[in-house]
């Protein structure tokens, strides 16, 4: 697998986390998509890896483990995927247990908010969709005022609230970018920067990120993402020459009613960069 000509996914959610699909719903779904590497990559969580590393096994899938960290860097929530990584690793699960521990709180932060607005009962709401307590997240809310009929859709609920400025957005300090690098490569893994083009950076806090991710041992970027535009696609292929970094591709599929990139529907990596995956070659399962 030496080409950038190849149908991977190695960023999406299952309901580990924030996704509405099992594990094995996810690989069932990238193998018809015609995805032939795939990732699950949940967020701050690795207990849905054996069970998409087996899934994938059944199905004839190549599989690498995944994972989606968050992290705090100049004031943002940022995103580092890991690839490839030994998911039995106890610094790489000790520490996510840790960045998870702050969530029950701001969720309940988050209910208190939306209450004061006239919206009751939405962390016990918010609860309904959630796989996995230790992982309420914004999603979660946002299914429920869905549900309830707040707003029509997910888009409208981050238009209308839970984030910055508006009703139901609480912070959270996540781990930092050291330590979430750290974590990945102890493990012997790849660490990538996720979507770059979603955080509100200026250029010169962007260079930093990609600056300080480098020092750190960081080694990919995303290049061709579902949340990028095909423009970013070019702009995150000119910084990850730039930078040195290889390149990485993934749909961020978390469910068919919410995604508007399916798994494997992505365009194919530019020739020009190195994909992730040459990097990772011997951890591919």
């Amino acid at each position: 697998m030496t080409t950038s000509i190849l149908n991977a996914d190695l960023h999406c959610h299952s309901v580990v986390s924030d996704g509405t699909l099992t594990p094995e719903a996810l690989a069932a779904r990238a193998k018809a998509n015609g995805v032939e590497l795939w990732a699950l990559t949940d967020h701050d969580e690795v207990g849905g890896q054996l069970r998409a590393a087996a899934a994938a096994r059944e199905l004839g899938l190549r599989y690498l483990t995944g994972v989606e960290i968050s992290v705090t860097f100049a004031g943002e929530t940022v995103h580092i995927v890991g690839l490839g990584f030994d998911a039995t690793d106890t610094r790489m699960t000790d520490g996510l247990h840790q960045t998870r521990g702050g969530r029950g709180q701001r969720a309940r932060e988050m209910a208190d908010q939306l209450a004061k607005v006239g919206i009751a009962d939405a962390y016990e709401g918010a609860l309904r969709f959630v796989g996995n307590p230790e992982l309420i997240s914004r999603t979660h809310f946002a299914r429920f005022l869905v549900e309830s009929g707040v707003c029509k859709d997910t888009g409208e609920v981050f238009r209308r609230f839970l984030t910055e400025g508006k009703p139901g957005y609480v912070p959270h300090r996540w781990a930092n970018l050291q330590q979430a690098i750290q974590w990945i490569t102890d493990g012997g893994g790849v660490a990538v920067i996720a979507h770059p083009g979603r955080y509100r950076f200026t250029a010169n806090e962007q260079y930093a990120l990609f600056s300080e991710f480098k020092a750190h041992g960081g080694q990919g970027v995303e290049v061709v993402t579902g949340s990028h535009s095909t423009s970013e696609y070019l702009t995150y292929a000119d910084m990850a020459i730039e930078f040195g970094l290889a390149a990485s591709r993934g749909s961020d599929f978390h469910s068919p009613d919410e995604s508007h990139t399916d798994l494997g529907a992505l365009p194919y990596l530019p020739g020009k960069l190195t994909p992730v995956w040459e990097l990772l070659a011997d951890r591919i399962q």
